[in-house]
C-alpha cells in the first residue's frame, strides 16, 4: 500500500532535487544509518569522493537531504558526511537532553580532538550550535571553511595526484584571520550551492542571462557536435547560446559555467541531458538561469578562495 510519508526529498544530481518513495522495501541499500539523520531532520551534508576516474580535483559537493551514491558522478561511488547526528527517536537520552520535543538533541559529527585543536590553534571556543557570542566557532564554521580550502585551485593543483586516489585532506587554519576569511568565502559558495544565495538573482542579472523565444519549452538537443547545446557568440567566444531546442535557447551564458565540472559531471549539460524530450515549465526555466549564476560564481569565488594561503 502506498504511504505518502514514506515520499522524501532526494539530492539525485548536482542542482537536481528529485523524490524517493524512501522504504526498504523498494530501497534496497538504503543506507539508514546515514541517511536517518536527513529525514525530516535539519541538517548538511559534505558529499565526497573518494577515488575519481575523472581527472578532475574537485569532487565534493554539499546536501541536506537523503544523497544519491551518484550525486557528483555516475562512475564513482560516493559518500555522505552529515554535519550532525541525531539520536534514535525516544531513547532515554533524547528524552532527558531535549529541551523541545520537536528539536531532538543533535551532536556534532565531528572528531572531539581534532575540533579541540583547531580551537587552540585559532583561540577561539568551539560551541555545538552557532551562537553570536564573541570568541566562538560552530560545526556549520568547520564546514565552511572545509568546503573553501577544498575549492582552492592552488589546494587542488598542489595535493592533485593525493587527490586521484583518497579522500581530500584539509589542512588546519593557522590563525583566526585566515579562519574568518575562508569561513565567509565557504558560506558563500554553500549558499550558492544549494540555490539558497540572494546572490543568484543579483549574478542572473550582471550576466544577462534570458530566455528570450517563446515556445513549447521542449528539450530536444541531445548536446552533440551535430546536436549543440552550447554555440558561442561570433564577437566574444566566452558566452554564448544554450539551446533547448530548434528555436528556443538561454542567452548570454558563460563558457566557463557551461565547462564547469563539479565531480564527475558538468552540471550545466547534465541538468538539461536529463531532461531530454521534457517539457521545462517556468520553475525549471528559472532553476536553470541559476544553475548558470552558481557555477560562475564558483569560478569567481575560487579566484578570491586562491588569494589566501590555505596549504600553510
Amino acid at each position: 500500500m502506498f504511504e505518502k510519508s514514506y515520499v522524501k526529498d532526494i539530492s539525485y544530481r548536482t542542482f537536481d532535487k528529485r523524490a524517493i518513495y524512501y522504504s526498504k522495501e523498494y530501497v534496497e541499500r538504503d543506507r539508514y544509518e546515514v541517511m536517518k539523520n536527513f529525514i525530516d531532520r535539519d541538517n548538511l551534508a559534505l558529499f565526497s569522493l573518494k577515488r575519481m576516474r575523472k581527472d578532475n580535483p574537485l569532487k565534493v559537493f554539499l546536501s541536506k537531504a537523503i544523497t544519491d551514491k551518484s550525486y557528483i558522478s555516475s562512475l564513482d561511488n560516493g559518500y555522505t558526511f552529515p554535519l550532525y547526528l541525531y539520536p534514535d527517536e525516544n531513547t532515554q537520552t533524547n528524552l532527558l537532553e531535549s529541551k523541545d520535543e520537536d528539536k531532538p538533541t543533535r551532536t556534532p559529527n565531528l572528531d572531539h580532538q581534532i575540533v579541540a585543536d583547531i580551537a587552540k590553534a585559532i583561540d577561539l571556543t568551539f560551541t555545538n550550535e552557532k551562537e553570536a557570542t564573541a570568541g566562538t566557532f560552530a560545526p556549520i564554521d568547520i564546514l565552511d571553511y572545509i568546503y573553501a580550502v577544498l575549492h582552492s585551485p592552488t589546494y587542488c593543483e598542489t595535493y592533485k595526484e593525493f587527490l586521484k586516489i583518497d579522500f581530500p585532506r584539509v589542512p588546519y587554519p593557522s590563525d583566526a584571520d585566515t579562519f574568518w576569511q575562508l569561513v565567509a568565502l565557504g558560506s558563500d559558495l554553500r549558499q550558492i550551492h544549494l540555490l539558497e544565495s540572494p546572490k543568484l538573482a543579483v549574478q542572473v542579472k550582471a550576466l544577462s542571462v534570458g530566455y528570450p523565444i517563446n515556445g513549447d519549452n521542449c528539450v530536444t538537443r541531445k548536446m552533440t557536435k551535430t546536436s549543440i547545446g552550447f554555440e558561442p557568440n561570433e564577437a566574444d567566444n566566452s558566452i554564448g547560446k544554450v539551446w533547448l531546442n530548434d528555436t528556443q535557447y538561454f542567452t548570454n551564458v558563460p563558457l566557463v559555467a557551461w565547462e564547469f565540472y563539479i565531480g564527475g559531471y558538468q552540471p550545466a549539460q547534465k541538468w538539461l541531458k536529463d531532461r531530454r524530450d521534457r517539457t521545462l515549465d517556468h520553475h525549471d526555466i528559472k532553476h536553470y538561469m541559476n544553475i548558470i549564476a552558481s557555477l560562475s560564481l564558483t569560478n569567481e569565488l575560487m579566484q578570491q578562495i586562491d588569494n589566501i594561503n590555505v596549504t600553510g
